[in-house]
């Protein structure tokens, strides 16, 4: 048996997002679907990251375990044709037996799409929030300076995490804009559940004026008994990559 890593692209707006449920379709269900037709084994991909219903991501990652002779490269053009077209293995390669996509020392870096302009624009409905008051961008990048380093991150996240610890570390928040488009790009050694669409609906929150960016600082060290900003929706959050150190 090998073990083959796929870096997987999507766009998850149909989909119920990465983890096999029962009521509706997800991009983990449409992946095993496929790998068994193609190796004709009963395939189930292990990912790294459990992406929600609508989440996007250009590079999330999966492994699955197969006796086909299938060369580990081959996989992506093999399997691709059998797959819709909003998603795509833009990668596939063997690691060792024992690697596992969520135990390894790893970097994820996510960017969340902010359209900021009066009117939305149907072109964008699906992968970015439509903000129609000004936001104060420079005020937006003060707050997330506070979110840099090592956090705990309770006040951050949903109440159903079950994570063992709501301590993370995030390298990097940059805020940065384009016209009518503001991306919000996070990177960090693990995200909790619901992390960066609250941060950004905090941020958003601060670009309005509602909140200081001093506030977002007394949130995250836990010195306030006020509230985050509502969660932003799904749409405009993507997964850009996860970089592991090692193979």
């Amino acid at each position: 048996m090998r073990r083959i890593k796929l870096t997987v692209a999507y766009d998850g707006t149909d989909y119920c997002g990465w983890q096999v449920q029962p009521n509706g379709i997800t991009i983990e269900e449409v992946l095993n679907r496929a790998l068994s037709r193609l190796t004709g084994e009963d395939i189930a991909v292990t990912g790294a990251s459990r992406t929600d219903a609508g989440v996007h991501a250009e590079g999330n990652v999966a492994v699955f375990d197969t006796a086909s002779t299938i060369p580990p490269e081959r996989f992506a053009y093999a399997v691709n044709p059998l797959l819709p077209e909003d998603i795509v293995v833009v990668k596939s390669e063997e690691v060792p037996p024992d690697w596992h996509p969520r135990h390894q020392a790893s970097v994820k870096t996510y960017e969340y799409r902010i359209l900021n302009r009066e009117m939305p624009d149907p072109l964008r409905r699906r992968d970015a929030w439509h903000v129609s008051f000004p936001l104060d961008v420079e005020k937006m990048r003060l707050a997330a300076a506070y979110f840099v380093g090592e956090h705990d991150f309770r006040n951050f996240c949903n109440i159903h995490t079950g994570a063992k610890t709501t301590v993370r570390t995030v390298f990097s928040l940059d805020v940065e804009r384009a016209g009518d488009l503001i991306t919000l790009r996070i990177s960090g050694n693990g995200f909790l559940y619901n992390m960066v669409r609250i941060i950004t609906g905090t941020l958003v929150e601060t670009g309005r004026g509602f909140r200081s960016p001093e506030s977002v600082k007394e949130l995250i060290d836990g010195k306030s008994g006020g509230k985050t900003g509502a969660t932003a929706p799904p749409q405009g959050l993507v997964l850009k990559s996860i970089e592991y150190s090692g193979k």
